[in-house]
């Protein structure tokens, strides 16, 4: 459970926080601390009753879980989140922690693992943390399927020429690869950025460096298809 308290708490910024963890005491004590620092919060005793109460998107959210639990523990829980694309930032809290199961939390992703007894500060500072990675990967999300509406717009060729132009071929250079006149070229770059909602090269370029995100190319190309059929 939480160890030093400060005078003033640190600002978090809103919220909301998942606490898991088997002992009562614990789950009290955090969920005073987290709506004391102006954060909503739902405690569950279980991984299992987390994952059966766990409702509409809250907003910007993090989890933090203890490691070891009856039933599912924190690093089970972990996986099955993975399992389920539940993307939700973690902070694990172990009493007895050890080197192998800190190394497998972070790795799976977590923001951070920390052990009792923790101060306030430095465990606010943590969810602080772990709800601005979640608020930076929504406004990115967000920004992505944005992006992805406006590639479906794109006919085959106009994906083509995107995909050319923004390695830094200028017109004439596209126009050799793809077998087509300089001035035909010329038009579906005009369209391209018309689409694109691009006001240069330099933020289309931007535009498809987050669309070269894993997955994301292919669902603008699905989409595309969609829009034809």
């Amino acid at each position: 459970m939480p160890g030093t308290r400060s005078a003033a708490l640190p600002a978090t910024g809103p919220g909301h926080v998942y606490v898991v963890d088997d002992d009562a005491p614990v789950r009290r004590a955090l969920t005073r601390l987290l709506r004391a620092a102006t954060l909503e919060v739902e405690a569950f005793a279980s991984a299992e009753g987390f994952l059966a109460g766990l409702a509409d998107d809250p907003g910007p959210a993090c989890l933090v879980v203890d490691l070891n639990m009856p039933g599912l523990t924190g690093l089970q829980l972990q996986d099955e989140m993975h399992r389920r694309g539940l993307d939700m930032p973690v902070v694990f809290i172990s009493g007895k922690a050890d080197v192998s199961s800190s190394v497998r939390a972070m790795k799976g992703g977590a923001i951070d693992f920390i052990e009792k007894p923790f101060s306030d500060d430095q465990f606010l500072g943590v969810v602080a943390q772990a709800l601005e990675r979640d608020n930076r990967n929504r406004e990115l999300r967000d920004e992505r399927k944005l992006l992805e509406a406006r590639c479906a717009r794109l006919t085959p060729r106009e994906r083509e020429v995107f995909a050319l132009v923004v390695t830094g071929l200028g017109n004439k250079q596209v126009g050799w690869q793809l077998g087509a006149t300089e001035k035909t070229i010329k038009v579906h770059r005009a369209r391209v950025m018309e689409k694109m909602e691009a006001r240069s090269l330099a933020e289309l370029v931007r535009m498809s460096d987050a669309l070269a995100a894993p997955g994301t190319a292919e669902a603008a190309a699905s989409a595309s298809d969609r829009g034809r059929a």
